[in-house]
């Protein structure tokens, strides 16, 4: 088995993006941490957090939900001996912007930290560019700044892969 390293999960909706992430941690024989974005904001979106839990099941992972300050839990969750996968960075994104937070403060924080991190954290995303250009300027804007963040996280860790049809397909494998 080689050593898990941070790595972002990139890929569309339903790609597979979130199994690969779950796996990579699984697979890495260290305490797994589950880094949930999301808030249950309506009926279907709790339906969505039920599926993704049941999927993993129960046993072995620690789920820890913070919407907004993710380099403050990962400052308290990631160490030594455990994984932490953050799923997803796209609801971080859309929590940080609906609070009214700068997303590329926000980003630079998330890049800062993960530059000294002891602990290997696989990060989701969703890869938003490849659809068509949103109606909205909100719509836009949202884009935009998805793909700046995945920008910069993919050129601050080591391992960047995209997820299609449950395929992984490696962009950048440095150790």
């Amino acid at each position: 088995m080689t050593a898990l390293v941070s790595t972002l999960v990139l890929g569309g909706a339903r790609s597979g993006k979130s199994v690969f992430g779950e796996k990579l941690v699984a697979g890495s024989g260290l305490t797994k941490i589950y880094l949930a974005t999301a808030t249950r904001s309506d009926d279907e979106m709790a339906e969505r957090i039920a599926h993704h839990r049941n999927r993993r099941g129960f046993s072995g992972w620690t789920t820890v939900e913070e919407p907004l300050a993710l380099v403050d839990a990962l400052t308290r969750e990631a160490g030594r001996g455990r994984a932490v996968l953050v799923d997803c960075l796209t609801l971080w994104l859309f929590n940080l912007m609906e609070a009214g937070r700068d997303p590329e403060v926000e980003a630079k924080r998330l890049t800062r930290y993960l530059g000294v991190a002891t602990a290997p954290i696989v990060m989701v995303s969703n890869e938003v560019g490849l659809g068509l250009v949103p109606e909205t300027p909100l719509g836009r804007a949202f884009r935009d700044a998805q793909g700046r963040l995945n920008q910069i996280v993919a050129a601050t860790v080591p391992q960047v892969v995209f997820v299609a049809a449950g395929l992984p397909l490696w962009l950048k494998q440095e150790n």
